[in-house]
């Protein structure tokens, strides 16, 4: 193909997509008006099916497909950086030495983190039930435990995140967020669809069916990847060292 019919295929594609954003904006209800379709017709759902966060409807059961596609987009992303900065042949690595951290730092991390972590926890438990939710709160719990990298040092940070077991943590958790949309497959019903469990009393943990499931799943995949993503940018800056020419 030459370069010519890819700018002609290109301004084709381009303004077919044009053409379509515009009658879809023209199409959105009027700013300021009252009639909300998708918005009354997504809080009528979440509300039927006992989830008190709409958001969270909307994320894990209304369009979780489309969540599906968000966590692979993760997960391809992070898989891409860990192939393209590993260690190379003409790398080593070369043992950390411990820092000096500055007292304040020091107390403020170490206080800090156990305070972080817990918060990350409770976003994505609670996810179905207030703002926030997997995606959020695996980003917090995973963040909090690299203020042990800032209070202390790259040493006591290796020893509490194993990055192996992050690893196999992702991978198995974007496979339970397809084993649970299979599961609906298995049961007659459709692919992620929010019908195989009780959807529970409205406003509690246990509340929503399946959303507390697959928002826990997508958390916690979310924690791990940004884990593994954090240790190996940190990697090359702090440990992977060229060997001297001889």
């Amino acid at each position: 193909m030459s370069r010519r019919l890819r700018m002609w295929v290109l301004a084709v594609g381009g303004a077919g997509l044009a053409a379509l954003l515009v009658a879809a904006c023209l199409g959105l209800p009027d700013f300021g008006g009252r009639s909300h379709p998708y918005g009354t017709r997504s809080v009528r759902a979440s509300l039927a099916r006992h989830t008190a966060n709409t958001v969270a409807s909307v994320n894990f059961d209304q369009r979780a497909y489309d969540t599906l596609g968000e966590m692979g987009i993760l997960f391809a992303a992070v898989l891409g950086c860990v192939v393209l900065l590993r260690q190379a042949r003409d790398e080593h690595r070369a043992e950390p030495e411990p820092a000096e951290v500055a007292r304040p730092v020091r107390r403020y991390a170490l206080v800090v983190l156990p305070v972080a972590l817990v918060t990350g926890l409770y976003v994505i438990a609670h996810g179905q039930l207030s703002p926030g939710g997997g995606f959020q709160g695996g980003v917090v719990a995973a963040t909090a435990l690299h203020l042990l990298y800032l209070g202390a040092d790259y040493r006591a940070l290796e020893r509490v995140r194993p990055i192996a077991v992050f690893e196999i943590s992702d991978a198995v958790l974007v496979c339970a967020y397809l084993v649970l949309g299979l599961a609906g497959v298995l049961a007659g019903t459709a692919f992620l669809a929010n019908t195989l469990m009780p959807y529970g009393t409205f406003n509690t943990l246990s509340s929503g069916g399946a959303v507390p499931l697959l928002n826990a799943a997508v958390g916690m995949e979310v924690a791990s990847a940004v884990v593994v993503l954090l240790a190996t940018f940190l990697e090359q800056a702090v440990e992977i060292e060229e060997e001297d020419e001889r």
